[in-house]
């Protein structure tokens, strides 16, 4: 395992920062500052969907990519091909240009997000996992909140072709910035792996118990921000009430993340028990949005917000602490790959549910498997410890 000076990890954290604000940054503007490009409600769908849709093909691919070349070379890639996917619309500005910017932006988060992730494992000891983790879900947070409005701000200033200059700019700045600070860890030896290894592997509980956490706690904070804003409308509140509802929820998950990740390494918690009080947290949260006016809109945003901070962290702590360095590439990606089928699903299943019956009925479709969940394995070890 290597381990750098922590200046090193901060690259890594903007990486994270940079995927997170060209997924929402412009992804909150393209309906009301592309008018040219954006002809219906299908086509607006479309370009959503295109950047989370190569997220989800791509990842696996790239972090076996890391493990087999080195996550440095394919965070630098990733970096250099963001920024030069970006820069196809602000120059050419043609409706074509956006579908293939959008596409090309998130081909290459795909690559640099997992590597991103597997090097902030291979350059922290490992007992600063926690904290590490903590500190880039932390700027990944602050991207996903900040995006809206920065993006806003710039797109307004400027138009859409602004903000993807804006972006642009910001990927190769990154990527010089790691290419100057992020020393080269080259790729460890690794056993010859077959499809039934790979299968095995990933179908062990110390993968699919925390990528499975990471995907629920990941379904939740996207129905909260999707969501709480229409339950807060049907209470009668405006846009205001709403948005800052949503800005809490994205601040109390932005601020959660190093404090878990910090507890985790002093010892003061552990994945076990933090997992299972986040996920429990973020259930009563998706509870709590059934209730009628602020205050039910405001706890919820609170509760899902701090359950979220505190799993994400140490989730991609535990797949970090029993993953093989060899295989961190591979790992990250497979478990960013379970978020993405989670920041999908749960607004699916909370809205199919609200639109046969209510959304109250909606959020609880989720909030009872997210509390199953930690209940059964809490069952179990006292099964276990009576026996």
């Amino acid at each position: 395992m290597t381990i750098a000076s922590p200046r090193a990890r901060w690259p890594l954290y903007a990486a994270g920062f940079t995927t997170a604000f060209g997924a929402h940054g412009i992804a909150a503007n393209l309906g009301g500052h592309s008018p040219d490009a954006v002809t219906s409600m299908l086509v607006l769908g479309g370009l959503l969907a295109l950047y989370d849709g190569a997220e989800i093909v791509l990842k696996p691919l790239f972090g076996g990519l890391a493990d087999r070349i080195g996550a440095r070379p394919v965070l630098l890639g990733g970096l250099v091909a963001f920024a030069a996917a970006s820069a196809l619309y602000a120059v050419g500005g043609e409706p074509a240009w956006l579908w293939a910017a959008r596409l090309g932006q998130g081909a290459a988060a795909s690559a640099f997000s997992p590597s991103a992730a597997a090097l902030v494992a291979r350059l922290s000891p490992a007992d600063g996992h926690g904290r590490a983790f903590g500190r880039y879900g932390f700027w990944k947070s602050l991207g996903y909140t900040l995006g809206p409005l920065l993006g806003g701000v710039v797109a307004w200033a400027g138009g859409l072709r602004l903000l993807f200059a804006v972006m642009a700019v910001l990927g190769a700045a990154v990527a010089a910035w790691a290419a100057l600070a992020v020393p080269r860890v080259p790729p460890l030896p690794r056993d010859r792996q077959t499809v039934v290894d790979l299968a095995r592997r990933l179908s062990a509980a110390s993968f699919l118990g925390p990528t499975a956490t990471l995907a629920g706690a990941t379904a939740a904070l996207s129905v909260g921000v999707g969501f709480l804003p229409v339950s807060g409308a049907a209470a009668g509140l405006g846009p205001v009430a709403t948005g800052a509802a949503v800005s809490v929820l994205a601040a109390c998950a932005a601020v959660a993340q190093p404090l878990a990740g910090r507890a985790l390494d002093r010892g003061r918690l552990t994945v076990r028990t933090g997992l299972v009080a986040g996920l429990l947290t973020t259930a009563a949260g998706l509870a709590c949005a059934a209730l009628p006016g602020l205050p039910g809109v405001l706890t919820a945003a609170v509760l899902i917000g701090a359950g979220t901070g505190l799993v994400t962290p140490l989730g991609f702590a535990a797949l970090a602490a029993t993953t093989p360095p060899a295989r961190l590439g591979q790992t990250m990606g497979s478990a960013e790959l379970g978020r993405e089928l989670g920041d999908a699903g749960g607004p699916l299943l909370v809205g199919g549910v609200a639109t046969l019956s209510t959304l109250g009925l909606g959020f609880a479709a989720l909030a009872v498997p997210l509390a199953a969940g930690p209940l059964l394995v809490l069952a179990a070890a006292r099964r276990r410890r009576d026996s």
